[in-house]
């Protein structure tokens, strides 16, 4: 959802919004994968390089899907290994 503003400084509140609700979600995600982690029997299945390339994989697709840049998004998910 695209919101109309009618200043700059309504576009820096929504995107200052978005970047809050963007690091929330990465901390989310960052405790959802610290407990996948209590699942693992090895250093190596934590690791897991194939199932980061599986999900680095499908975040490139959604962000075609989404129309934003699958650059950006593979970025981001590289750095979080």
């Amino acid at each position: 959802m695209v919101i109309n503003c009618n200043s700059i400084e309504e576009v820096r509140e929504n995107i200052d919004r978005i970047d809050r609700q963007i690091v929330s979600l990465l901390s989310e995600r960052g405790g959802f994968v610290k407990q996948a982690a209590r699942f693992k029997k090895t250093a190596d299945d934590v690791k897991a390089p194939a199932r980061v390339e599986q999900v680095i994989s499908k975040v490139v697709n959604l962000s075609k899907e989404l129309g934003t840049s699958p650059k950006v998004a593979e970025a981001v998910y590289r750095a979080m290994e």
